[in-house]
Order: C-alpha cells, then structure tokens, then sequence
C-alpha cells in the first residue's frame, strides 16, 4: 500500500510570511519519508471541517507549481479539482504544465464541486448538481482529447472547442493519471469506472459495498477492475513519539484486505515536520508490505 500527505490547511504558526519555507519543508519532508504522493485542496476558502473561511488558503495549481520546484519524485495533484471552477481547457492547460515542469509528476483529480458560498463569494460558477456532474464528464472528455494529441473540435452540451491543441504534450503517457473524488453510486462511481486510474472513498461501513459498485459499473463497461487504485481518505496521526502507529498499521491492513492500494490523508502537526519524520520510518515502509 502507498500512502500520501494532503496538505489542507495552511495557517502555520509562522505566518503567512514564512508560508512558502514552511510548506517547502512539508513538501521537502514528505518526499523524503518515501510518501507516493502530495495534494492540496481545490478550495479558495477554507472549509468548516479544517477552519473557518477566513483562514489562509491558497489556489491549487499555483500552490502545486510551487511544490514541483520543491521537489523531485513525488506525484503532485489536488484533492480534488473543482470541475466548475476552471474551463475545461484550460484545466488541461494547467495540468499539463504542471506535468511537464514536474518530469511527469502530474495527476489529474476532479470531482463536481461542492462548496457554493465560496463558489458564489468569490463570483465562481456554481450549476445545479445534475449540471455540475454533466459538465465533470464533459471535463473528462475534454482533457482526455487534448492529451491524446488530437486538435479535433469538441461539442458538447456545456462547452464548445473549435480547437483541442494541447503543446507542449504531457510527459505523463497516455496522459496523466486521473482520479475522480467522490463515492455516488450512480455517477460518480461509473465515470471512475469508464474514465480514471483511480477513485477516492471514504473509510467506513459502506467501503466494501462501494468497491462492489464500482466492480459491477466496471463489467458494465468492459473495464478491468483491478487496473484502477482504489484510494481513501485516512487520518495521519502518529502520536507525539509515535505511540499511535500500531493502530494505524492495523486500519491500514484491514484497508489493504478490501483492495485499497493508496491511503491519502492530512498529518497531524504537519507543520512540525517530525509526524512526517515519525510516519516515514515506522509506518510508510510497514505499509508498503501490504
């Protein structure tokens, strides 16, 4: 199992003016612990479950630019791309980019967006949901045209292309990975299964009847299941010596027994840098056994 650090929330004892050094370290640490992946948050304010709005936030694709200059190995993303709040085209543009000046870091996560006060606050569109998840299949539909080298128009219900250009190309081939978040059965789950390499699911009671759905929307499509990394959403907290890393070792196999490949979570005390030291000697190459 791998497993990966989101960063989401960026009110550091420092302040906004050290924001940047701080989060070079956390990214620098990350990377060094042998975690598979980085992400941050597609928000413009910050959520009730982190903070309050009017804590530090900052935009996704600059804030993952940032990061590629700040490392070398780890795959960058955000968890997840609000749909509605680029273009599609442009999004493309934006992923790619950060692939390319990452040596193919980039992964694509998208899911259909979910925070209207900010959406409307900051004058962001924000369509009712059945249009949002219309437009994330578009989106979808888009990003995968561009990166596979045709220019060809595209008409669809929410957007027109009259021209899919995409230069530079991705390094990442065919194009970079994308993940869709999210676990509605319905939707959600079929255009995982149609398509992305990877989902994003919550741990819990309904974890294994969700894999089951998105077993049977894959044989509905001619997808082979196993190809897709089965992602969740987990809690990094190591304890101030490491105390809590038994239990999360067991979580995590129990996890890795359903057939997820990839744990995905904040850390606590990210800041301090030493939870990250703590995971990378005694969790990360536990859990790459499983």
């Amino acid at each position: 199992m791998k497993l990966g650090v989101h960063v989401a929330d960026f009110t550091f004892p420092a302040g906004p003016a050290q924001l940047g050094a701080d989060l070079k370290r956390i990214a620098v640490a990350a990377e060094e612990a042998g975690f598979a992946k980085l992400s941050v948050m597609d928000h413009v304010w910050q959520i009730g479950v982190v903070g309050p709005p009017e804590n530090e936030m900052l935009e996704a694709y600059t804030a993952l630019g940032y990061l590629a200059a700040c490392t070398s190995r780890i795959e960058l993303l955000a968890w997840v791309t609000a749909v509605v709040y680029r273009e599609p085209g442009m999004l493309a543009k934006c992923v790619t980019t950060l692939d390319v000046l990452s040596g193919g870091r980039a992964w694509l996560g998208i899911g259909a967006a979910w925070n209207e006060p900010e959406a409307r606050g900051l004058g962001l569109d924000f369509p009712p949901t059945a249009e949002r998840f219309e437009r994330l299949e578009e989106a979808l539909q888009i990003c995968l045209q561009m990166w596979s080298g045709s220019d060809a128009p595209y008409e669809g219900k929410h957007y027109a292309l009259e021209r899919t250009l995409n230069s530079p190309q991705s390094l990442s081939r065919p194009h970079p990975p994308i993940l869709i978040g999210g676990s509605g059965e319905k939707k959600t789950l079929r255009m995982v299964a149609q398509y992305a390499q990877a989902c994003n699911l919550w741990a819990g009671p309904e974890l294994a009847r969700k894999l089951d759905i998105l077993r049977e929307h894959c044989a509905a499509v001619g997808r082979d299941y196993d190809e897709i990394e089965k992602t969740v959403m987990f809690n990094f907290d190591p304890g101030k010596d490491g105390e809590n890393i038994d239990s999360m070792l067991g979580q995590l196999q129990e996890l890795a027994a359903l057939g997820i490949s990839h744990a995905h979570g904040r850390v606590v005390n990210v800041s301090d840098i030493t939870p990250l030291e703590i995971l990378g000697e005694r969790l990360v190459p536990v859990a790459a056994g499983f």
